[in-house]
């Protein structure tokens, strides 16, 4: 399995608050409607708590100021990423997912990579 993580920075306009109901509530149902013509396996969205809630734990070990949000995407392989750049209604519906973040996520502010999982516990 490969995994896409996306660590999500809201636009400056939105509240917390709003750029997450939009993200759950619009562009959750957004990447459902496509997960099968872009073969992802699973997605997840793991929202942050406010800001105060890590506060303490980010003090004590230096860390830089939280992301709004995490979201996660499995694929079978780097192969069936490949097979989608091939395929005109993947390109169309991945297209069709980044009009939609370009609404609520600051994509400048916005790091995403790839990677391969190795549990470890669990």
């Amino acid at each position: 399995m490969i995994k896409l993580t996306f660590c999500l920075t809201r636009l400056p306009h939105l509240s917390r608050e709003a750029f997450q109901a939009y993200w759950l509530e619009t562009h959750g149902p957004l990447v459902a409607s496509v997960a099968e013509t872009l073969q992802i396996r699973r997605y997840v969205q793991l929202h942050s708590l406010p800001a105060e809630a890590s506060a303490a734990l980010r003090a004590s070990r230096d860390a830089p100021g939280e992301y709004d949000g995490v979201a996660q995407l499995w694929f079978d392989s780097i192969e069936a990423l490949a097979a989608n750049s091939e395929r005109p209604e993947a390109r169309a519906a991945a297209a069709l997912l980044l009009e939609d973040e370009r609404r609520f996520i600051d994509l400048a502010k916005s790091p995403l990579w790839w990677g391969e999982e190795k549990p470890i516990v669990g």
